[in-house]
C-alpha cells in the first residue's frame, strides 16, 4: 500500500532546483558560495572514493564529507546491513528495552580500546565532545575545561566553549567556563591546573584545523600532570579516529596514553547514519548513573537507534576483514612522500605534514620578487586565498575535490576515504604538480582567479 510517493520522481522533477532550493529556505551563504568559488556542481551519483557530475565526468574526492565517508561511498558492506535492518521490522527506540545492536557495537568498540569500559552513543561528534564534558565536570566536581588554541570540538553551546577558533564563538557568549592553551604547552597546562578547579584537559591529537600534531611526549605528559592534579584526559577522535591516521586511534601513536574519555563519529556511520559515541573509564560512567533515579540524567533520542548501530558494527567488521588500518598506514605514507618530494622544488608550498590519510599542505612567502609581489597582494586582500586559489583548479581542471583547512590558512587539508589507492595517489600528486607548475609560472589562469578572489574579498569588508 503505497500514498503515491515517490523518492526517485521526486528528484526527477525537482532535482535541478537544488542551488535554488538552498538559497530560498536554508543557509543562504552556502550557494553563494558556491557559486562564487566555481564549485556549484551538479553531482548525479558516487561509489567508494569517486563520483560522478551529470555529464558522467569522475571526480576524485579527497574530502570524504569532512572525514565522514571513511569507508567511502555506498560500501556494499555496509549498505546491506541497512537494508538488513529495515527489512527485520525491529521494535527500535521503544526506550524500555535493552535490545542487542547497543550492546554489540559498544562490546566491538571497546575491543579496539582496552584500557575503556563503557560507551554513550549520541548522533554526532558534537554529541560525543557534550557528553565528555559533562561527563567529566560531574565525575571530578569541577567546572572548568582546559582546550587548545585552533581546537575545533564543535558548534553546540558546550562543544563551542571549548572550540580555538574565534570566528566560531564570536557573538554566542557566555560560554561555559573554559582556558585556552598552545597544543604542546605543558607549562601553561600545569599553571591552569593549579587552579584545583580544572575538570579536563579537551584535545584533539592532531588539529584538524591546520593539520597540527601534538608534540611528542606532550599527550603523555599531560596525562600524567591531569591525573596527578584530579582531573581528566578527553581524546577527541571524532575526526582522526577509526584508522584515518595509520592507528585505530590517533593517540595510540603514543606509548602510555589511556585517555579518561575518548570521542568517535564521522566513519563510524558508514557515511548513512549520524552516530556519535563518548567511550569511558567504568568508574566515571557509574559517577554519572549512580542510581535508578539517574538513569536517564544523560540520554539522547535517537541515540542507539538500530540503522546507526547495524552501521557501526558493519564498518567495524569491514575495517577488521579489510586491513583498513595497515592500508592506511602504507597507502598515506606513499601519498605524504610523495608531496614531500615536491616541498623543495614549489617556494609556495613550505610543509607537508600529518599522519595516515590526515594530511596536511602548506603554503608560504615565496623567496623570488615576482612571486613574492603576487603572494603579497592576496595576503592583504585575505590571508587564505592562495589555497583557495590551489583547491579551485583541482577541481575545475583536474575533477579533484579537496579543501582548504580553515579560514584564514594558507592550508589544504587532504581527508580521502580511507580506501583510496595507488592509482588515486598519483592521480592528486600528478594534479597538484600540475597546478604547482602553473602557480609558479608567473601568469596565466590561476594568477587570473587570484585577482578575482581578492576583488571579491576587497568588496565584503
Amino acid at each position: 500500500m503505497t500514498d503515491g510517493f515517490d523518492l526517485r520522481a521526486l528528484l526527477a522533477e525537482r532535482g535541478g532546483e537544488r542551488y535554488e532550493l538552498h538559497a530560498r529556505h536554508l543557509n543562504p551563504q552556502l550557494p553563494r558560495m558556491l557559486h562564487t568559488i566555481g564549485f556549484d556542481k551538479v553531482y548525479e551519483r558516487a561509489a567508494g572514493a569517486h563520483f560522478w557530475d551529470a555529464e558522467g565526468n569522475d571526480h576524485l574526492d579527497m574530502l570524504a564529507g569532512f572525514g565522514v565517508m571513511g569507508l567511502g561511498r555506498h560500501h556494499p558492506v555496509v549498505r546491506k546491513a541497512l537494508h538488513d535492518v529495515l527489512d527485520a521490522d525491529l521494535p527500535d527506540l521503544t526506550r524500555f528495552d535493552c535490545p542487542p545492536l547497543p550492546g554489540l557495537l559498544a562490546e566491538r568498540l571497546l575491543a579496539h580500546s582496552p584500557h575503556l569500559d563503557r560507551v554513550f552513543f549520541g548522533n554526532s561528534g558534537t554529541e560525543a565532545v557534550e557528553t565528555a564534558l559533562k561527563f567529566a565536570r560531574y565525575a571530578t566536581g569541577r567546572p572548568r575545561v582546559v582546550y587548545c588554541d585552533h581546537a575545533f570540538h564543535g558548534l553546540t553551546t558546550g562543544a563551542l566553549s571549548v572550540n580555538g577558533e574565534k570566528g566560531f564563538r564570536a557573538g554566542f557568549d557566555p560560554l561555559l567556563p573554559d582556558t585556552a592553551i598552545a597544543l604542546g604547552d605543558l607549562d601553561a597546562l600545569e599553571r591552569e591546573l593549579r587552579a584545583g578547579d580544572v575538570a579536563a584537559f579537551v584535545v584533539e591529537p592532531i588539529q584538524g584545523k591546520g593539520v597540527h600534531e601534538a608534540p611528542p611526549g606532550f599527550l603523555a605528559a599531560a596525562q600524567e600532570l591531569l591525573h596527578r592534579h584530579g582531573a581528566l584526559l578527553i581524546a577527541d577522535e571524532v575526526q582522526t579516529g577509526l584508522g584515518r591516521t595509520g592507528d585505530f586511534y590517533a593517540y595510540q601513536h603514543e606509548d602510555g596514553v589511556e585517555p579518561d574519555l575518548v570521542c568517535v563519529a564521522k566513519a563510524l556511520s558508514g557515511g548513512y547514519v549520524p552516530v556519535g559515541a563518548t567511550l569511558g573509564k567504568d568508574w566515571i560512567f557509574k559517577k554519572v548513573y549512580s542510581s535508578m533515579d539517574r538513569v536517564l540524567v544523560h540520554s539522547a533520542s535517537f541515540g542507539s537507534n538500530a540503522q546507526a548501530m547495524a552501521a557501526g558494527l558493519a564498518v567495524l567488521s569491514v575495517m577488521e576483514s579489510e586491513g583498513t588500518v595497515a592500508h592506511v598506514r602504507r597507502v598515506g605514507g606513499l601519498l605524504k612522500g610523495r608531496l614531500e618530494e615536491l616541498v623543495p622544488r614549489y617556494e609556495l608550498l613550505h610543509a607537508v605534514r600529518g599522519r595516515g590519510l590526515m594530511i596536511g599542505i602548506e603554503f608560504g612567502r615565496p623567496s623570488s620578487l615576482a612571486l613574492r609581489g603576487r603572494w603579497a597582494m592576496l595576503q592583504t586582500a585575505r590571508k587564505g586565498l592562495f589555497a583557495q586559489m590551489v583547491v579551485v583548479p583541482l577541481l575545475q581542471r583536474h575533477r579533484i575535490l579537496t579543501q582548504v583547512s580553515g579560514d584564514h590558512l594558507e592550508v589544504i587539508k587532504l581527508i580521502p576515504p580511507l580506501v583510496i589507492d595507488e592509482a588515486d595517489v598519483d592521480r592528486f600528486v600528478t594534479a597538484f604538480t600540475a597546478v604547482m607548475e602553473d602557480a609558479h609560472g608567473g601568469g596565466g589562469l590561476l594568477w587570473d582567479f587570484g585577482k578575482t578572489l581578492v576583488r571579491q574579498a576587497v568588496a565584503q569588508r
